[in-house]
């Protein structure tokens, strides 16, 4: 598996995010990873956002985990969800000039998952999308039935920020995603990050594609 190297993802030109990137010789895909909310201890190191990653890297896929503006050193402030879809796409495009070409798809976990929907709506450059714990007890994921890619939606039986009734109608306004719950787990997933990290692996291997040799 490559090692993740620091990296600075330029937003503007005086707003640089702090971030890990990992990019094998030839990707198949690439996974961006947006974190939960920053406002509430939210940031790339979370467990969730580094288990997608040790999956969709072990999986040979290029990933990208970032940090949020105002989070740890990344420069900015807390934009109240509206900035921090411009700091998604920054990641996304940076991703796909370091993949030069691979599917690039975008995975965000609790208000990480907000964040990666709205940016994977309506855009037909999004390879994949997976939600992961959306908070649909806060936000109501407005524009959802614009997600062309395929899409997973993983929460946990436990998850009061994610209500059973509220995770399968939004899975019926997505016919095409794939649903998974999690028996057990609550929002963070405690004791649960194997079945979270084996639902991800399976999205991702539909991601990858064949590349030719250099």
């Amino acid at each position: 598996m490559i090692p993740e190297q620091p990296t600075r993802l330029a937003v503007a030109t005086d707003l640089r995010l702090e971030a890990l990137l990992a990019v094998p010789n030839t990707p198949s895909a690439g996974v961006v990873i947006c974190h939960p909310h920053p406002l509430y201890g939210g940031d790339m190191d979370n467990p969730v956002v580094v288990r997608i990653q040790e999956v969709c890297a072990s999986l040979g896929l290029a990933t990208l985990r970032f940090n949020f503006r105002g989070v740890g050193g990344s420069g900015g402030t807390h934009a109240n969800g509206v900035g921090e879809q411009d700091d998604a796409r920054a990641a996304l495009e940076a991703l796909a000039r370091e993949t030069r070409g691979a599917p690039t798809a975008i995975a965000g976990y609790s208000f990480g998952a907000r964040i990666a929907a709205q940016v994977a709506s309506g855009n037909p450059r999004i390879g994949g999308l997976a939600l992961i714990a959306p908070p649909l007890g806060m936000y109501d994921f407005a524009g959802i039935e614009g997600v062309r890619a395929p899409t997973l939606m993983v929460a946990g039986t436990n998850d009061s920020y994610c209500p059973a009734t509220d995770f399968a109608r939004l899975g019926g306004r997505l016919p095409s995603a794939t649903l998974v719950s999690i028996e057990g787990a609550d929002h963070f997933f405690f004791g649960k990050l194997f079945p979270l990290g084996e639902a991800v692996a399976k999205w991702a291997q539909g991601l990858r594609r064949e590349r030719p040799g250099p």
